[in-house]
């Protein structure tokens, strides 16, 4: 069974990563299972639904600035951004995106997961 992460992001980043414009999706923590092949895309308030799934091509973990070094150009975010958000860490995470699913209708967690009665912080694995 393909092992899936739902990723709670905030819609600007959600039109980004749809569009293209953000091939990397940060995170200060990542999944500690290394079987992860795709993300569930919940986006935020005021949207609230569960938009598309997108596959995982690979995990970078680095340093901060390694890894803006090494995405920044995908990276669909700024420097100043960036680098406040990994502030006063020595390791930073990177999910290289792969191809992108939207749905056609956006479900709401519930609908997706009866399970899922709010919105993870950070994550939470699906299958």
């Amino acid at each position: 069974m393909l092992m899936k992460a739902l990723l709670s992001i905030k819609s600007e980043f959600v039109k980004r990563i749809l569009s293209g414009e953000k091939k990397y999706e940060y995170r200060r923590r990542v999944f500690a299972r290394d079987d992860v092949e795709a993300i569930v895309i919940y986006e935020t308030l005021p949207v609230g639904r569960v938009v598309a799934e997108v596959e995982v091509e690979k995990v970078l973990k680095d340093t901060p600035s390694a890894l803006w070094e090494e995405t920044h150009k995908d990276s669909g975010i700024t420097e100043q951004f960036f680098f406040s958000y990994f502030s006063g860490l020595e390791q930073a995470c990177a999910i290289e995106l792969g191809n992108v699913r939207l749905f056609d209708n956006p479900l709401l967690l519930s609908e997706y997961n009866p399970d899922l009665t709010h919105a993870p912080q950070s994550f939470v694995y699906v299958e």
